[in-house]
């Protein structure tokens, strides 16, 4: 397998927040459906979104929104490589993610120029999966789930005795497995999974609990962008309406230390960043004596 190991397509420190810019390329995603499902369309986005400032191309062809089936491997194929290798040739330097749980999908990815494998079941949806991210060099996100996506909200979502706490303890495990596994503890993202097994209590919660989630030691992905539960402070069932609090989650999870936002509107969330940036006595590497230098590059 090549190695996804350009040293300078990713480069994750806590002076700045890098931003993941979403790229569905599904018919069935909750927020842009069926908008960049064809190649053109998608690669247009892209290039949009890196023009607008993002580090970052989320490439997702499952979704995985709350009630969404699996789609097979051949199909995700189908949808994610040919923008993946259109992309890359387009620009050698941005770094690109794969979101599947798919360890062949994550393979074919990787070869084709992706550099993270965002992993929404922390590596237990697909047993090969950690060998495919160890054999090849790549980053890996890994991100707390409970259930499926077709079960996970069933209800309102699953009751937790205490959501931080049994998260962190999660996202340990799972950093732990993959060490074991042969992925470099240097290439491990961990992601609280807002949204995902949660009701909107608990999603409020992880969010004013990011210091506690960055004290575990890795870098700390952060995705609210457009999500359910942000309706309850505003505006309704629109996703395209949530841009408001969208930006709120981002800023204070920057705030709180997180190392990547994975967010729908990119040019929005690189201004509000910008701004916080430049208020005096605001740094966004809060605790950086307990945490790590603000320069460390991880």
């Amino acid at each position: 397998m090549l190695k996804a190991d350009n040293p300078s397509r990713l480069k994750i420190t806590r002076e700045k927040p890098l931003v993941m810019g979403i790229l569905n390329v599904t018919p069935d995603s909750f927020s842009d459906a069926g908008s960049f499902f064809d190649t053109p369309c998608a690669l247009r986005r892209a290039l949009q979104m890196m023009d607008e400032g993002a580090d970052i191309i989320d490439v997702g062809p499952e979704s995985t929104r709350p009630g969404a089936t699996p789609v097979e491997t051949d199909e995700q194929i189908r949808r994610a490589v040919g923008v993946i290798e259109v992309l890359r040739s387009h620009d050698k330097n941005i770094a690109v993610s794969i979101d599947t749980r798919d360890a062949e999908v994550a393979r074919v990815a990787l070869e084709s120029g992706a550099d993270i494998v965002n992993d929404v079941s922390a590596l237990r949806g697909d047993a090969r999966m950690a060998g495919v991210v160890s054999r090849s060099g790549a980053w890996v996100v890994l991100m707390h789930m409970r259930g499926q996506p077709e079960t996970m909200q069933r209800g309102g979502g699953p009751r937790y005795d205490d959501v931080v706490a049994e998260v962190c303890t999660f996202l340990r495990e799972r950093r732990d497995f993959a060490v074991g596994a042969g992925i470099p503890r240097d290439r491990i993202i961990l992601d609280p999974g807002i949204g995902f097994g949660k009701r909107v209590e608990h999603n409020w919660a992880l969010l004013g609990a990011v210091d506690r989630i960055v004290s575990i030691g890795q870098p700390v992905l952060i995705g609210a962008s457009r999500k359910r539960f942000l309706a309850t402070t505003g505006k309704g069932n629109d996703p395209k309406s949530r841009l408001v609090g969208s930006i709120a989650c981002a800023v204070v999870a920057a705030t709180k230390g997180a190392s990547v936002l994975r967010v729908h509107d990119v040019a929005e969330t690189v201004e509000a960043l910008g701004v916080v940036q430049e208020i005096d006595g605001i740094d966004l590497a809060t605790d950086k004596d307990e945490c790590c230098n603000a320069s460390q590059v991880f």
